[in-house]
């Protein structure tokens, strides 16, 4: 290897990381330490099914239950992070997730167990709109699809290290597991509380006197709906990955730890490629982009259908990943290109709405499928589904809207909100 090469990397490296502010990194570490505690939305199915001793339909419905807490909390996130701040959303979503984990460790009624579900769903989904919006408020929109991977990386570098633990914790102590990720996400939030300042941008004089932005405002974007709705789907399939596919594999006999490191490659992939993939993609055509990722993501999930030992389950996976690289930096960056500064949250809101009714319908979709027709057939749903979501994109951003040029608005004191509409 040519001795410029180890140099032409630190350089390609640090021109990946250079010119983002400070507020920015510690958000990143938020998102890592959050994630090297992950459990529940990984090993609930495996938890419910195994240790349990409950059917596929019940670990579904939970897992569903799971998603219906996010689908109540999304657009009120979004209200929230525009009306109260970005801040003390997120922080009050973080300990209300770290509680609601932490009892749902010991819950042993099904009734019980499907209720604290629900409650963690809610607050766990209650930062997605907060953690969004205040990162596009902190970033220049010319770093923001490198800062949204970047933010992905660290979120999957977690993953790739918590999936392979928890899979270890599982065969353990299911409640151990329970409670790590309740430490994790409250040390998230101390690290919010002490180092991340409000970043909701103030109202300019001009802004000020114009109409203030609205769910209805939000619902009535129709190009923006649309693409919600195609999240929906792409959001559906990789859903998957934690609802579907372990199901399945703990039906053709394999252990958590089994589960644990095929899932980690997903994790370990993003680790290595997501930088290096996205300086590829940074500056192409969006459309395309999403296009290619959906009939990957369909079709990855697809072949798992052919999978029959680890290795193969693995290699679907890997299929599947280099989808999802592609997908969320794309994605993430055109919710924020087609959202107005001072609506951030509601649009965050209503995006994330799309990612929690997939968190919904996922594990009734693939539960009742596994359970009556078979894993087959779940995974012949998803090449459709990528197949449809691949159309739409392709249909919907023709023609799509020049980017504006905004400068990012600098990190503002909290302030009693003054917005009036829902």
């Amino acid at each position: 290897m040519s001795t410029a090469a180890p140099g032409r990397l630190i350089a390609a490296a640090r021109s990946s990381v250079s010119g983002l502010p400070r507020a920015f990194w510690w958000l990143w570490a938020s998102t890592l330490v959050n994630r090297l505690g992950a459990f529940v939305a990984t090993f609930m199915a495996l938890y419910l099914t195994l240790d349990r001793g409950y059917s596929a339909s019940f670990a579904g419905l939970v897992a569903a239950l799971h998603g219906l807490g996010g689908v109540a909390s999304s657009l009120g996130a979004g209200v929230m992070a525009d009306r109260l701040g970005r801040r003390p959303t997120l922080l009050i979503a973080q300990v209300g997730t770290a509680l609601s984990v932490a009892l749902l460790g010991f819950m042993h009624d099904p009734v019980a167990i499907a209720a604290v579900a629900f409650l963690v769903g809610a607050a766990n989904n209650a930062s997605r709109p907060a953690v969004q919006a205040m990162m596009a408020d902190i970033v220049r929109p010319e770093d923001r699809v490198r800062a949204f991977s970047l933010n992905y990386w660290a979120l999957n570098l977690g993953f790739a290290v918590s999936s392979v633990a928890a899979g270890f914790i599982a065969e353990f102590s299911y409640l151990a597991g329970f409670l790590i990720e309740a430490g994790m996400t409250l040390a998230c939030a101390i690290l919010v509380f002490l180092k991340l300042p409000e970043s909701r941008p103030a109202p300019t004089a001009k802004e000020a006197g114009e109409p203030t932005i609205g769910l209805g405002t939000v619902l009535r974007d129709r190009r923006y709906m649309a693409v919600v709705g195609l999240s929906f789907l792409v959001a559906l399939l990789f859903m998957q990955g934690s609802v579907g596919l372990p199901v399945a594999m703990g039906q053709a006999g394999f252990s958590p730890a089994d589960y644990g490191t095929a899932i980690a490659v997903n994790g370990v992939l993003i680790v290595a490629l997501q930088i290096p993939v996205t300086r590829f993609i940074e500056h192409r055509d969006p459309r395309r982009l999403l296009v290619i990722s959906s009939l990957l993501a369909g079709y990855g999930f697809g072949l798992t259908a052919f999978a029959g030992s680890l290795g193969v389950f693995a290699l679907t996976v890997c299929v599947w990943t280099l989808a999802e690289i592609v997908n969320a930096p794309t994605q993430t960056g055109l919710v924020v290109r087609l959202s107005p500064v001072h609506g951030r949250g509601r649009y965050q809101g209503v995006y994330s709405l799309s990612w929690s009714v997939a968190a919904l319908v996922a594990p009734l979709m693939s539960g009742t499928v596994i359970d009556h027709l078979g894993a087959e057939w779940l995974w012949g749903a998803c090449a459709v589904i990528g197949t449809v979501a691949g159309l739409g994109y392709a249909l919907l951003m023709r023609g799509l809207p020049a980017e504006e040029a905004e400068i990012a608005a600098p990190a503002a004191p909290a302030r009693p909100a003054v917005e009036k509409a829902a």
